[in-house]
């Protein structure tokens, strides 16, 4: 009855069009309209960062990635409602969101998926008081429970980077080079030394598992190719990411 009173009082309305929700519907915050509106990132695309690129030559973005970095896929291109979508996750504290960005992240595709663990990317620490939360890991948190996989927090931030937003591709992997690093596994804080003299720094199980890295969008991949390269010299094999959102990236030529 309360629920219904509250309803009726205040009406819950789509974040992104205001259209308003019936009472069934009334947790939501994104309507089927806008959810439709979302345009979806498809092939062709380069088979290995899913960035679409000429038919033609290398593929830019990911020729210097790490060897373990095998795929990363993204839902929707960043634009229009999906850039709204991600803003009130990121700045509008709106983390119950992350659950609207799953379900459209839920039919990627990914090899490996059906047993793997689902890692967020870090934020750092300015950040993280700021917003008092971590979007990247509330959305891995959401996406666990439709694909009923486990998330791990195996990674740390080491320090607070500036935004990417203007830096040329050169730029954002120097911005995030170091940034990273990989808990010790008994104690839960950093390590710096040698993996093969460290204590456990992940669970061997999760090792042998493949990975995949959760963030909310994908630029050029700068930020996921130092998170994976840093799980790569920890031990891992296997390394795929998924967004929410790619951002059209800028000719830098």
């Amino acid at each position: 009855m309360r629920e219904a009173v509250e309803q009726l009082l205040l009406p819950a309305e789509c974040l992104l069009c205001r259209a308003l929700f019936s009472f069934r519907d009334a947790g939501r915050l994104v309507c089927d309209v806008c959810r439709h509106r979302w345009r979806p990132v498809r092939p062709p695309w380069c088979a290995r960062c899913g960035q679409p690129e000429p038919s033609f030559g290398r593929c830019r973005l990911c020729a210097e990635w790490p060897a373990a970095f095998g795929v990363a896929r993204s839902a929707v291109w960043l634009d229009a409602g999906a850039r709204e979508a991600v803003h009130a996750l990121k700045y509008g504290g709106l983390p119950r969101i992350a659950a609207e960005l799953a379900a459209a992240m839920v039919g990627l595709e990914l090899p490996g998926v059906e047993s793997a663990w689902l890692v967020p990317v870090p934020l750092g620490r300015a950040r993280f008081r700021d917003r008092g939360y971590n979007q990247s890991e509330r959305l891995a948190r959401a996406l666990s429970r439709r694909w009923g996989r486990p998330v791990i927090e195996p990674l740390v931030r080491t320090r607070d980077t500036a935004a990417q937003t203007a830096l040329t591709p050169e730029a954002r992997l120097a911005n995030v080079a170091g940034a990273f690093q990989v808990r010790n596994g008994e104690c839960g804080m950093r390590s710096e030394r040698p993996v093969k003299n460290s204590a456990l720094r992940i669970p061997h199980s999760a090792l042998r598992r493949p990975l995949v890295l959760v963030d909310d969008v994908f630029t050029t991949g700068a930020t996921l190719a130092e998170a994976a390269r840093v799980l790569e010299r920890a031990g891992a094999h296997t390394v795929s990411a998924v967004t929410f959102g790619r951002a059209v990236v800028p000719d830098f030529t």
